[in-house]
């Protein structure tokens, strides 16, 4: 395949899933495997359903749109081969059963069960279904609207905003999110150049220089994101519902799950971003006629 001057993008394309399911570094999942014992894994598998963290897997493939936008491509530098190949990298099967193989030989039985119980609550079932409405949601319509819904808080001053902040450290207490995106990026484009895709005129520290430039940037636009997609999200709960499962979040137990679940997630997606980049090697571009 005829190769291209890499012009990396910025990584605001990896949208919803990383931002609403923060993601961890793999040392996270290291430092729970040394302890953890194993559960069975029909009840993992029951866990990824109740807690809608399948869902979460399943969405990871609507990032594959996004891939040739970070080489500064576009989908139709693949030709008609692209949506074929897209699909079958990210199989939704594949993805799930990857997820349940990590969970299943790394997830306490005791932590398991404290998630699954608050999300088989009523209150648990109801927030499911809304983040998993959400993960699936149209892009730009999820940005609008919860931007505009951000925007009217934080004139009223809502307390709500504070509760989405406190959900998001809970979820992510070390901050390490962003590092996660940078470390995605990183795999993807290194592995692109790799197969021939791209000629990265750089080597792998330069490329994490150049990334880390615009930290400060993206740091913002995460929080920014997290609130709007948060507004959005939970919009019909009241202030004592989101109370109730910021306070569930917080809890230590929880914590944890969501460190292993947050690595699980990272180590599937940028699995197969990897293996799209390789693939992509494959590819033949669009040929005029």
């Amino acid at each position: 395949m005829q190769k291209t001057s890499a012009r990396v993008a910025p990584f605001a394309h990896i949208k919803n899933q990383l931002l609403v399911l923060v993601l961890s570094v793999l040392t996270g999942l290291v430092a729970v495997v040394s302890w953890a014992q194993a559960a069975d894994r029909d009840n993992v598998a029951a866990f990824l359903s109740i807690t809608g963290f399948d869902v979460a897997i399943d969405s990871i493939a609507l990032s594959a749109t996004s891939a040739p936008d970070l080489l500064g491509m576009n989908q139709g530098d693949f030709g008609a081969q692209w949506t074929a190949v897209a699909e079958d990298v990210f199989d939704t099967e594949l993805m799930q059963n990857r997820a349940l193989n990590i969970l299943e030989a790394t997830l306490d039985d005791e932590l398991l069960a404290h998630a699954a119980s608050f999300y088989a609550s009523d209150l648990g079932q109801r927030l499911v279904q809304v983040e998993n409405d959400s993960h699936m949601a149209d892009d730009d319509e999820k940005n609008l609207v919860g931007n505009a819904m951000l925007s009217d808080m934080q004139e009223s001053e809502d307390p709500r905003i504070d509760l989405f902040r406190r959900m998001s450290v809970a979820i992510d207490p070390n901050d390490i999110g962003p590092q996660a995106m940078t470390e995605i990026q990183v795999r993807f484009i290194l592995a692109a150049s790799y197969a021939g895709v791209i000629d990265l005129r750089t080597d792998e520290d330069g490329l994490r220089a150049l990334l880390n430039e615009n930290a400060e940037e993206m740091a913002d636009a995460i929080e920014t994101s997290s609130l709007a997609n948060a507004a959005y999200t939970y919009r019909d709960f009241s202030l004592e519902e989101l109370v109730a499962y910021t306070e569930a979040l917080e809890h230590p137990d929880m914590m944890t799950v969501y460190e292993l679940m947050n690595a699980v997630h990272f180590e599937v997606m940028s699995n197969r971003f990897e293996a799209l980049a390789l693939r992509m090697g494959d590819i033949q571009p669009v040929q005029d006629l």
